[in-house]
């Protein structure tokens, strides 16, 4: 465990530094655990929600802990394959989710250490091609369409031989630093947040300010709810988050030329020239028409969820956020990206977060 703790520490410490010696100044970066690899795999939003848990277990002073993934899709996968074949392929089934889906899974199944189940190749266990998803959903298929008018006994059976060849089948019980737990049991003592305690925030016109609703994008299989901020009620609202010592889940379209984790730097681009020229270029400014548009044309889609952790300036005083990836150690600040305040405010689709984080005055407008 101590080992653990003084690799934390040694990653932050090189971030900080690395960012110094690089024109930027911390000027806040909440407790994380180290970066993880999703490898090829669409499971970032179980990641990023798994990271911004770990880092809650930390901000409340508990040991740092490993918290299995693989554990959480194993169990989502199940889920989907039920809702899919009741519905009769009319719901999606893809390996894509949004945050809530870890904590409802959580809640749900329970919970598990990286040590116990870190699944069939370790820490390379998503690293399938994406082909698992695709065999699991032929066989659901295969199951509808031979059964037209019912749903077969043990249509299951196949479902999982194919799931636990790829991920591996988590054990039911397991010791863990001289206990014995359930899943269930192994929540309820080191996973003590609830579904209930976080809320989901974004910022759209096509739903009225401080509202909810439910989030337009294939991914949300499970309906999940967001309330409705002003733009720069919402940017400011994650900054106080962050001040507050919280981190939070952001889902975000990454697909266009402004986001270069190589170069760990998101800035908002105009065209080509922009991005070949990042961050020597000046962004426009960003307003909610120009969001919005975006997102009704579906140039801005849910491609991918991070854990933010902080704020940082550049020598200019221009602010970014500091962005925790699940690709692996890369970029300049070992696996981070710095994201500009202009990328977040048109490339965000929502962001997820503590209830404890978010300013009083914010909640009393959301009630």
């Amino acid at each position: 465990m101590q080992r653990g703790i003084l690799f934390l520490i040694g990653c932050l410490f090189f971030v900080q530094i690395f960012a110094q010696t690089n024109g930027f100044t911390i000027e806040k970066n909440n407790v994380a655990t180290p970066v993880k690899n999703q490898y090829r795999s669409g499971t970032c939003w179980c990641y990023s929600s798994t990271a911004m848990t770990e880092s809650e277990m930390l901000q409340k002073g508990k040991p740092e802990l490993d918290l299995s993934e693989t554990f959480t899709v194993w169990n989502l996968y199940i889920d989907k394959a039920i809702k899919y074949v009741r519905r009769r392929g009319t719901t999606r089934f893809a390996e894509g989710g949004l945050g809530q889906d870890m904590l409802n899974a959580v809640a749900n199944f329970g919970a598990m250490p990286q040590s116990v189940y870190p699944g069939i190749g370790k820490d390379t266990v998503m690293n399938h091609n994406y082909k698992m998803e695709g065999e699991l959903k032929a066989y659901l298929d295969g199951v509808l369409k031979k059964n037209e008018d019912t749903i077969p006994n043990g249509w299951m059976d196949g479902f999982m031989q194919v799931l636990n060849g790829y991920l591996g089948q988590p054990p039911a019980e397991f010791d863990y630093n001289g206990k014995h737990y359930t899943p269930k049991t192994f929540a309820a003592e080191f996973v003590t947040q609830k579904p209930s305690d976080f809320i989901g925030l974004t910022s759209f016109t096509h739903h009225p300010y401080y509202t909810q609703f439910v989030m337009e994008v294939p991914d949300n299989y499970n309906s999940n709810a967001y309330y409705n901020l002003p733009l720069d009620e919402f940017i400011q609202t994650v900054k106080d988050c962050l001040n507050k010592g919280y981190t939070l889940t952001w889902d975000a379209d990454v697909s266009n030329g402004g986001f270069q984790q190589q170069k760990g730097i998101a800035m908002w681009t105009s065209g080509k020239e922009d991005a070949k020229a990042l961050p020597a270029f000046t962004e426009h400014p960003y307003n909610a028409a120009v969001r919005q548009d975006l997102f009704d044309k579906q140039y801005t889609q849910d491609d991918h969820l991070m854990q933010i952790t902080g704020i940082v300036k550049d020598s200019t005083g221009k602010e970014y956020f500091i962005v925790k990836n699940s690709w692996g150690i890369r970029g300049p600040f070992a696996g981070y990206i710095y994201v500009s305040m202009p990328y977040f405010a048109i490339n965000t689709i929502s962001v997820l977060v503590n209830k404890k984080a978010v300013p009083s005055k914010v909640m009393k407008e959301l009630e």
